[in-house]
C-alpha cells in the first residue's frame, strides 16, 4: 500500500477514533485502526467490539491495499506534523509514515486479525434530524451510569413512535427524559413503537460526531447492531440486550408545590454554595419558605455557606437536600431563562423542568438526599 494524504484531512478523521480505541485491552489488534486504500480515497475503521466507526478521506493512492496501525500513536504523529502532505507506505520492516523532512517506521499487526464488523443493509428505517438528535443526546447522556452491574442501566433507552421520539437515561438516583415531536412523513417505522438501549459509549461517540457533522442522519436497526450514517461516516453499535426499567412509574404525578428560578441565578448560587459542601456527598439544602429559597451547605472540613434567592413561593416551608452536581448537570444543558422545581415533600422525587422550551419536552427527576 502506498498513498499520499493531506495532514488536515487525515487528522480530522483520526481524531474521531480516539474515544473508540481503548489504550488497555486484552486483544492487541483493537488498539489499531484499519486503513484500506483504493481509488482516490483511504477508508478507516476502528472498533472495541461494542462500538465501531467507519470513515474515509480523499487520498492519492499509487498502490492500493490494507494495513493496520496503532490508532493513538498514529494520531499523535500526524498531529505533530507541519501542514503538508503525509506519505504512508508499506514495506518489509513495517509501515513508513513520512512528511516534509520527517521520516518514521511504525509497527503493524496483520490485517487478517482485525475483526469483521456487520454491514448496514441500506434500507434505512428512519431519517433523524442532526439538531434534534444532538439535543436529545446532550440532555440525557450525563445521567447514564457507567459502572452499574445492571448492564441495562449502562445505556439510554431510545424510543421511536410514528409521531415522536424519546431518549431516557437513569443511574438510579436521577432520570432524564426528553421527547421530541417527529415531522409527519419523516419516518419509515413499521411498528407502533420501537425500543432499543444504546450503550453509554455509543452516545458519547454519537455526540462527538454530531458536533462535527452537518445534515440529517440515516438510522438503521439491524438484528443485533445499530447504524448511524452521518457526514460520510458510519457509527456501528451493539444493542444492549436487556429490559430497561419502567421509567414511567418513576416520574411523579400530582406534585402540589412549585418554585420557578432564573436559571443563571440558580446555577451561580448552587456553584458557590457547593464549594463548601461535603466532598463525598456534594449535598446542598434547598430551604423553601415564604417568598424565598435559601440554598445552603456545610462540611466538617471546610465550614458552611448559604445564599438566598427571592422567589414566588407561598406554600408551607420545606427543606430538600440534593446532590449539587446532579442539579448543575441539568442546569448546564437547558437553554431556557427560567426553570421550575416541582416537589411534594422532603423525601419524594422532585422534578426539574425548563420553562418555555421550544420543540421538546424535557423532564429531569431527581431523588432527594437524606438530611
Amino acid at each position: 500500500m502506498e498513498l499520499v494524504v493531506r495532514k488536515t484531512d487525515l487528522l480530522r478523521e483520526l481524531q474521531l477514533f480516539q474515544g473508540i480505541v481503548e489504550r488497555k485491552n486484552t486483544i492487541p489488534i483493537l488498539a489499531n485502526v484499519l486503513l484500506e486504500a483504493n481509488g482516490a480515497e483511504v477508508k478507516m475503521l476502528a472498533t472495541d467490539l461494542e462500538v465501531g466507526l467507519r470513515s474515509k478521506c480523499t487520498a492519492t493512492v499509487s498502490k492500493g491495499g490494507s494495513l493496520t496501525l496503532p490508532a493513538k500513536k498514529l494520531y499523535e504523529i500526524i498531529k505533530a506534523l507541519p501542514e503538508t502532505d503525509v506519505r504512508i507506505e508499506e514495506d518489509k520492516g513495517g509501515v513508513k509514515v513520512a512528511a516534509d523532512r520527517f521520516d518514521s517506521r511504525m509497527q503493524t499487526l496483520p490485517r487478517e486479525d482485525f475483526p469483521t464488523l456487520p454491514e448496514a443493509s441500506g434500507s434505512y428505517s428512519v431519517t433523524l434530524s442532526r439538531d434534534v438528535l444532538r439535543q436529545m443526546v446532550s440532555k440525557t447522556q450525563f445521567a447514564i451510569t457507567g459502572e452499574d452491574t445492571r448492564y441495562f442501566l449502562n445505556g439510554a433507552l431510545f424510543i421511536q413512535r410514528p409521531e415522536s421520539m424519546s431518549l431516557v437515561s437513569t443511574d438510579g438516583h436521577r432520570l432524564a427524559l426528553i421527547t421530541v415531536s417527529r415531522e409527519k412523513g419523516n419516518n419509515k417505522l413499521k411498528v407502533d413503537e420501537d425500543r432499543v438501549i444504546l450503550p453509554r459509549k455509543t452516545l458519547l461517540e454519537l455526540g462527538r460526531l454530531l458536533a462535527e457533522t452537518d445534515g440529517d442522519i440515516q438510522y438503521e436497526r439491524g438484528e443485533n447492531h445499530l447504524f448511524f450514517e452521518l457526514g460520510g461516516r458510519l457509527l456501528i453499535s451493539r444493542m444492549i440486550d436487556g429490559q430497561f426499567p419502567a421509567f414511567e412509574r418513576v416520574i411523579p404525578k400530582g406534585h402540589d408545590k412549585r418554585v420557578e428560578f432564573d436559571r443563571d441565578r440558580l446555577t451561580s448560587a448552587v456553584k458557590r454554595v457547593a464549594l463548601l459542601s461535603n466532598e463525598r456527598s456534594r449535598a446542598v439544602k434547598f430551604q423553601m419558605d415564604n417568598g424565598k429559597v435559601e440554598i445552603a451547605s456545610s462540611s466538617p472540613e471546610f465550614g458552611e455557606a448559604k445564599e438566598i434567592l427571592m422567589v414566588d413561593y407561598a406554600a408551607a416551608p420545606v427543606t430538600i437536600c440534593f446532590n449539587a452536581q446532579y442539579v448543575l448537570d441539568f442546569l448546564g444543558v437547558v437553554e431556557t431563562d427560567t426553570v421550575s422545581l416541582e416537589f411534594k415533600d422532603e423525601m419524594s422525587q422532585a422534578v426539574l423542568k425548563p420553562i418555555g422550551a421550544d420543540g421538546y419536552d424535557y423532564t429531569y427527576v431527581i431523588m432527594p438526599m437524606r438530611i
